[in-house]
C-alpha cells in the first residue's frame, strides 16, 4: 500500500514556478504508476499527470501538456511535480495518488494535498 504526504504548495504569480512532493511512507512505492491530481473550488477532482512505476512512460492533460513536468525517485519513494508558466486557472488542490495506467483511477487512498494558489 501506499501512503501519500504531499507538500511543496504555495502563493505564486502568474508565470512563476513551483515544485510539488509527494512521499510514501508505504513499502512498494517502487511497484506504482504515480499520478497528479488537481480539484478547484467547485470542481471535481481532475488528472494532471502520470509516470510509470519504470519511469519510462508519462503522460499529461492537455492542459498543462509543456508546463508542467512529472518526475520520480524510487530510492526516496517521492514523486514531483514540477509547474512552469503557472496560470491562475491552476489554482487548485493538488493530490498524488497511484493511477491505474490509461484510465487514471486513483488506486490509493487520497492524502490531505497541498494548495497552490496562482494570483494574476
Amino acid at each position: 500500500q501506499v501512503q501519500l504526504v504531499e507538500s511543496g504548495g504555495g502563493l505564486v504569480q502568474a508565470g512563476e514556478s513551483l515544485r510539488l512532493s509527494c512521499a510514501d511512507t508505504g513499502r512498494t512505492f517502487s511497484s506504482y504508476h504515480m499520478g497528479w491530481f488537481r480539484q478547484a473550488p467547485g470542481k471535481e477532482r481532475e488528472f494532471v499527470a502520470a509516470i510509470s512505476w519504470s519511469t519510462i512512460s508519462r503522460y499529461y492533460a492537455d492542459s498543462v501538456k509543456g508546463r508542467f513536468t512529472i518526475s520520480r525517485d524510487n530510492a526516496k519513494k517521492t514523486v514531483y511535480l514540477q509547474m512552469n508558466s503557472l496560470k491562475p486557472e491552476d489554482t487548485a488542490v493538488y493530490y498524488c495518488n497511484a493511477p491505474k495506467w490509461g484510465s487514471w483511477e486513483a488506486l490509493a487512498a487520497w492524502g490531505q494535498g497541498t494548495q497552490v494558489t496562482v494570483s494574476s
